[in-house]
Formats: C-alpha cells, sequence, structure tokens
C-alpha cells in the first residue's frame, strides 16, 4: 500500500499545482507582489516567524528570506520586532497592511478546474469525505 499511497499523493500534487497557475497569476497582477512574497504573508497569518522560520516554511534559503522579508518590510506590509522569549531574535509580524494584503489575496477567486466540476455529485461528495478524513 505505501506505495499506492506515494503514486497517489503524487497525482495529488500535480493535480494542484497544474491548475494554480490561473490563481497566481492574477494573485501577482491584483497585488503587485512576487508570489515569493505572497507565501511569506500567507504564512505570517497564522504567528511571528523569525527569518530561519520564514526560510523553511517558504522553503527558500536564509539569503533569499531576508531580501524578501526587507521588501514586505520596506512596503509596509511586515514589521520585525525583538522576540520577547530570545532578545537576539527577531520576529517578523504582519503590519495592519499585511493583514490587508492577506485578505485581498484570499479574496481573489480560485474556481475548481473544468476536470472537477465534471465529478457527478457522488464522486464529489466520496471525494471531498475522503480528503475530511485525510485533513482530520
Amino acid at each position: 500500500m505505501p506505495d499506492t499511497a506515494d503514486a497517489v499523493w503524487l497525482e495529488m500534487s500535480k493535480f494542484v499545482i497544474d491548475n494554480k497557475d490561473t490563481w497566481k497569476r492574477a494573485v501577482v497582477e491584483r497585488t503587485g507582489l512576487p508570489f515569493s512574497r505572497i507565501r511569506i504573508l500567507r504564512r505570517l497569518v497564522r504567528e511571528p516567524l523569525t527569518v530561519k522560520q520564514i526560510a523553511q516554511a517558504a522553503t527558500v534559503d536564509a539569503p533569499a528570506a531576508t531580501v524578501a522579508v526587507n521588501d514586505l518590510e520596506e512596503r509596509g506590509l511586515v514589521v520585525r520586532e525583538v522576540d520577547p522569549s530570545n532578545r537576539r531574535c527577531k520576529v517578523v509580524s504582519l503590519t495592519g497592511e499585511g493583514r490587508a494584503m492577506v485578505q485581498v489575496i484570499e479574496g481573489i477567486d480560485d474556481p475548481a478546474p473544468a476536470s472537477l466540476r465534471a465529478l457527478d455529485g457522488s464522486e464529489l461528495t466520496a471525494l471531498r469525505d475522503l480528503l475530511a478524513k485525510l485533513r482530520a
């Protein structure tokens, strides 16, 4: 079964990645931000992070994360502050403007691809139920 699970995971990943390009383009056009910055903003919604944590979460190297945070800071979307639990570190968090930008991003329409819409109601229900089981 592990080989089947890996094959299913690969197909799911391909399906999502292949069908997100339209949404990504719309987000970049609407915000004027490179998608690498969008990924960072969306991760900061959950909690403030250090630059090192941002690099890990966004799957970029530390220098790239620093450049991205500098850019987002210059745009007024994030702020760096001393970490109260470790004064040697700084944490990056969203500003009010950054939170507003994330709301814009989240509001951009991301409709299901035609191939998913082509499934009948019982297939969609079964898929939704399986995905809920995976998330639980």
